[in-house]
């Protein structure tokens, strides 16, 4: 869905109130909470199921700032610092099976009455989601619009990623887990909002703020870092 920006309210968790800045709407990540912050009074951090397990992965280097010349054009590339930084980093497609050179650019298309910001990979229900990056997971959090989400933040808390809509997630994923790039986050589903009919993730990224809050941050278009992804041939388990 669409991203606007719009003040956060206190939500239930005691998280202090965001000031007006971009925030994730239904599905995107930076403006997605603008729009069920109202009724995140309901909101749940997931219970962990318990089947998969994971292994140590080797951690990956950051891409050379070169690489980021080689990266497609788009129209709007996003909060321009962040995608600086995401131009730099040795990114992973966040769902297995998946060639980078299947997907779109789809950050400026309308949802409803807002922007999308972000991107929607489709696969079939229950395909595994897996780390873009490095980094510790932020926050997990449930609400109507994106269903099952993970916040991410990259190992030098300047960005975020997204994903949401998931099926379920993966058994030992809590709040402060370190993540490598590869490791198992959950399962493409249709929670939230998502049309039943669609299985997919809903993937978006953020620049974050001096202090880093997972609920605020300015919208990085996704696309052009992804596209020159690897691939995601299988998933690390440990």
């Amino acid at each position: 869905m669409g991203a606007q920006p719009g003040p956060a309210p206190a939500i239930a968790t005691a998280t202090p109130a965001a000031p007006a800045v971009a925030t994730p709407d239904g599905t995107a990540a930076p403006t997605e909470l603008s729009r069920f912050f109202d009724e995140s009074k309901g909101a749940k951090t997931a219970s962990p199921n318990k089947t998969e397990t994971r292994s140590e992965v080797t951690p990956q280097p950051q891409r050379d700032p070169k690489v980021s010349a080689k990266l497609p054009a788009v129209r709007n590339p996003g909060d321009p610092e962040g995608a600086r930084l995401l131009a730099q980093r040795a990114l992973e497609v966040p769902v297995v099976g998946i060639q980078p050179s299947t997907l779109s650019d789809q950050y400026e298309l309308q949802r409803g009455q807002r922007r999308h910001e972000a991107i929607d990979i489709l696969a079939p229900l229950g395909t595994p989601v897996v780390a873009v990056d490095d980094g510790r997971v932020a926050k997990l959090f449930t609400s109507k619009a994106g269903g099952l989400t993970v916040y991410q933040f990259d190992r030098d808390a300047r960005l975020a990623y997204y994903y949401a809509h998931l099926q379920r997630y993966a058994s030992n994923l809590r709040e402060g887990l370190v993540l490598k790039r590869g490791d198992l986050i959950g399962y493409v589903g249709t929670s939230g909002n998502a049309d039943a009919r669609t299985p997919h993730l809903h993937f978006a990224v953020f620049k974050l703020g001096t202090p880093a809050r997972w609920w605020e941050g300015a919208p990085v278009n996704p696309y052009p870092a992804l596209s020159r992804a690897e691939a995601a041939d299988q998933v690390s388990v440990r």
